[in-house]
């Protein structure tokens, strides 16, 4: 989606049940959102995950003028105020690092947490990015492709090093040299004594861009923090150490994790069920059953509605085959109104009652259709 934000029209994407905790993600330099696709997609199952091309880059509009950190860390709090969010966990690779640590020093309430990749507090000296940008000006992207792509990753045939070779040429040059101009002016005294923790620090052991000292020299402005070396990797590896990246990231996340499941789980059970159902339910809790429905709202709706294999609307199906099949009445029922909130349609419905009774037998199956076509009518009658 886009956002009308500031001077700008910006690409947005949002994944991740509604009410899980935020995790912003915030890319590299000359690449886009999508340079973190395995991590997001993987972090999506307890978290809101949200990305955004910055300024001038991927599909953002180009903002005119030279950019700061300054502005660039108001830009990622207007799209946080855009989208409702109070605070979230940032999560920064290279520029986009440097940004998140901007957040932290400008507005710490705001951020929840750290997680900062192959980036730098000050990345000198100035007259490379002056030259970088002079030469961005003068032959467009392509002047800089083979250098750059140098210390971007190891493998330079490999699958994910043309996939950032064509983010880094789709990249609008005048986006490119702004942000530029942001590390070029990027130093580290403001941010001496603001950061804070929880923050963990890694980093690709052939970083030349942003080397193992500069992540060395975060960790030390920031008490508590972590620091991590990946070995083999250059200075974006969010493709080639893919694996390792999603480990670190979660292991970051993990002193909440079962809090994290638990308000995704809570999420999309009033997502599926209808927020009244829920608050029904919540309020006719005992101490007899508070445990189960803990266990249910972190477990299966926490852990299981939240992944990613599998759409919703599939969901949905699949539950409405089970519980007819098996008989659950209540159940059954109850996830026929839920498809009011999942899409499922009256004819899907017939459909899967179908394959129930050819599968499972005539007798449920009929058995559910009469139940089916009773919670139908009545909701027909409220809209």
């Amino acid at each position: 989606m886009f956002i009308a934000l500031r001077d700008m029209a910006v690409h947005v994407q949002v994944q991740g049940p509604a009410g899980a905790p935020p995790l912003l993600m915030l890319h590299s330099l000359g690449t886009n959102l999508h340079v973190w696709d395995p991590q997001a997609e993987a972090l999506s199952r307890t978290h809101r995950v949200i990305r955004c091309d910055l300024r001038g880059h991927g599909l953002t509009t180009v903002a005119p003028g030279e950019a700061t950190m300054a502005v660039l860390a108001e830009d990622a709090f207007a799209l946080l105020d855009a989208l409702e969010v109070k605070a979230a966990h940032v999560a920064g690779i290279s520029i986009g690092g440097r940004i998140a640590m901007e957040m932290a020093a400008a507005q710490p309430d705001r951020v929840l947490s750290l997680f900062l990749l192959d980036t730098a507090l000050e990345f000198p000296p100035p007259s490379n990015w002056q030259a970088r940008i002079d030469a961005v000006g003068a032959g467009g992207m392509a002047a800089v492709v083979e250098g750059v792509m140098a210390r971007w990753v190891v493998d330079q045939a490999s699958p994910c090093s043309r996939a950032l070779r064509s983010m880094l040429l789709a990249t609008p040059p005048e986006g490119y040299a702004a942000a530029s101009a942001a590390l070029r002016d990027a130093a580290a005294a403001p941010l001496q004594g603001k950061l804070r923790g929880p923050a963990t620090v890694v980093v690709g052991e052939l970083d030349q861009a942003s080397p193992v000292s500069a992540a060395e020299a975060i960790r030390d402005a920031i008490p508590g923090s972590t620091l991590t070396v990946l070995p083999g990797v250059a200075h974006i590896p969010t493709f080639e150490a893919a694996e390792p990246i999603i480990a670190a990231l979660q292991a970051h996340l993990a002193p909440g994790a079962e809090d994290d499941f638990l308000a995704a789980g809570l999420a999309v059970r009033k997502a599926v069920l209808g927020e009244a159902h829920v608050a029904r339910a919540q309020s006719n809790v005992t101490r007899l059953d508070a445990p189960f429905q803990e266990y249910i709202t972190r477990n299966v709706w926490g852990q299981i509605w939240t992944r990613p294999g599998l759409p919703r609307h599939t969901r949905s199906l699949l539950t409405l085959a089970v519980t007819a099949a098996l008989a659950r009445e209540g159940e059954f029922g109850l996830h026929v109104r839920a498809t009011r909130n999942t899409g499922v349609t009256p004819e899907e419905i017939a459909e899967v009652l179908l394959q129930v009774g050819a599968y499972a037998g005539v007798p449920v199956a009929n058995h559910a259709l009469k139940i089916a076509k009773e919670i139908l009518a009545e909701m027909e009658k409220t809209p």
